[in-house]
Formats: C-alpha cells, structure tokens, sequence
C-alpha cells in the first residue's frame, strides 16, 4: 500500500483546480481520435477497449518506475476498485455510447453531464461536504450550460434511453467519489493503475477481441494505427485521469465534478478550429455559463 499523506500536502488548492480543469481539456479532445478510429471500423465499444488496455499498460509501466510497492492493495479495498474500474468508468462509458444509439448525441451528452450534479448530492451525503449557495449557482451554470453548448433536441426519449443515460452521468461522478476514498490510502498512480487494469479487463470480455484483432491486421497502416491508438490512450485516458486523480487530493469532489465541464467547451472549440463546425449564439453562450461556474468555484478557497 502507498503512503499517500507526503504527496497529499505538497498539492496547493490552486494547483489541483489547474489539475482538474486540464483533465477536462484534455478529455474535450477525445471526438478527433474517435472519428480516426471510426474511420478504420471499430465501433464504439471497441474504441473504448483500445483506450483503457492500451491505458492500463502505461499506467503500470508508470507505477513499476515510480512506486513498485503501490502494486500492493489490502484485500479489504478490492471491491473498492471493482466500483471504480467496473462500476465507474467502463460502466460510464458503456452507457454512454449505448445512448448515443438510442438517442441523439445532444441528449446523450446533456444526460451525461448530469454528473457534477449526482457529485454534489454524494459528496454531501457521504463527505458531508457543504452544500453552499456558490457550489449551487455553480452547478445550475454548469449544467445549464452543457444544455446550450451541446444542443436542445425535441426529439423523444424512451424511459430505457433515459435510465442508460442517466446511469452515465452516474458513473462518470461516480469516480470523484470512490477515487477521492481511494486516495486516503493509495498514491494516484496506484488508483489510475487498478481502475484501469479493471476496466481494461472488463472491455476486453464485451468488445469482441477477435473481431478487434481482424480490424487491426486489416489495416493498410497499421504503424499509423497503432500510433493512433497510443495517443488516443495517452491523451484522453493517461494524461487527464492521472491529473484529474491528483487534483481530487487537494479539491472537493463536487467542485471538481463542476470544473470538469470545460471537456463540452474544448469539444466544441475543437469541433470549430478542426473540423469547421460552426459555433452558435447558444453554444457561445453555453460556453460562458460553463467558465463563469469555474470561475465562482475559485474566488475564493475557503468553503
């Protein structure tokens, strides 16, 4: 087991917002590696698989190099990291890309992004955190702003639909919370490194390896595939879940849950400069809801 208190005190409140908010951008870009994976056929599921395997090995390379005793965990905490690799982020990401069949992809992000939400509630019930007017506007522009910037539709929902959608919002905060008990005990690098061996396992039994392997052995460019697949791992798993993990030691998990809602603001600029979709008068104004929640969120440190 690591001995996390060291690493705990050396992280400011400043520098875990900086963490958090830089996890979002990062995960914000992770449309431009999903259409490049699409492209070579693999379906959502599949995508998924390649990013937490992929994922799993670096982050134990990084904790074999780092803190080889952070491979150690008490019996006591396996159904810990059970809730945060299954129940977390494969469930999460299951449900997601199940809504986005069921319904369209603005909904299926709105129903997502009920998560700083679902945070707020947990954090104040199994952290007994406060529930202060701030952490409230801030939630309510938050959410109000992923509405705008990911589109209202009209279209109907079915009460499956629903429940799958708002079973990812779950799962996606879910994290926050069992990750933030995870961290009284363990390094973030052996958090990162066990919820992802367990999602990669568990994406690994549903994501048809086979059909995967054929995918990959059919591809013209497999050195350009394989590239693909590393950054894809890299930059929207690695990178942003190890400073997400590292800024829940020094920030509450519903202000994290919040600042987090800067991935729909960077997918939507990324979706303007890359791939010249145009940017509404609502988005942009969604977009300003979203940074003001942040910005109330850090005026001040004290609650």
């Amino acid at each position: 087991m690591s001995d996390s208190s060291d690493e705990t005190k050396s992280i400011s409140p400043r520098l875990g917002t900086v963490l958090i908010v830089l996890a979002g951008c990062f995960w914000g870009s992770m449309g431009i590696f999903v259409r490049k994976l699409t492209e070579y056929g693999f379906d959502s599921v599949q995508i998924v698989a390649i990013r937490v395997t992929l994922a799993a090995m670096i982050f134990c390379v990084i904790l074999l190099l780092t803190d080889r005793k952070g491979f150690v965990i008490f019996p006591k905490d396996i159904p810990l990291f059970l809730g945060l690799g299954f129940g977390s982020i494969l469930f999460f990401t299951v449900c997601y890309f199940t809504a986005i069949t069921m319904m369209p992809l603005s909904t299926a992000a709105i129903l997502l992004y009920t998560s700083p939400v679902w945070i707020m509630l947990m954090s104040v019930l199994f952290f007994r955190e406060k529930l202060t007017g701030r952490k409230i506007i801030a939630v309510i522009l938050a959410f109000g702003g992923c509405v705008l910037v990911s589109g209202i539709s009209g279209e109907g929902v079915s009460g499956i639909g629903l429940l799958i959608g708002l079973g990812s919002g779950i799962g996606y905060g879910l994290y926050s919370i069992l990750g933030t008990i995870a961290l009284r005990r363990y390094s973030p690098a052996a958090v990162t490194t066990y919820t992802f061996l367990l999602a990669a396992i568990g994406s690994l039994v549903i994501c048809r390896p086979r059909e995967v392997a054929a995918k990959i052995a059919a591809a013209p460019d497999p050195g350009v595939l394989f590239a693909i697949c590393l950054l894809t791992a890299v930059i929207t798993a690695v990178i942003p879940f190890g400073a997400y993990t590292l800024g829940l030691r020094a920030v509450e998990a519903s202000k994290a849950g919040i600042m987090a809602t800067v991935e729909p603001v960077v997918a939507t600029l990324i979706g303007v400069l890359v791939f010249a979709e145009p940017l509404t008068f609502i988005a942009g104004l969604g977009i300003i809801m979203i940074l003001s929640a942040v910005v109330i969120l850090n005026l001040r440190q004290r609650d």
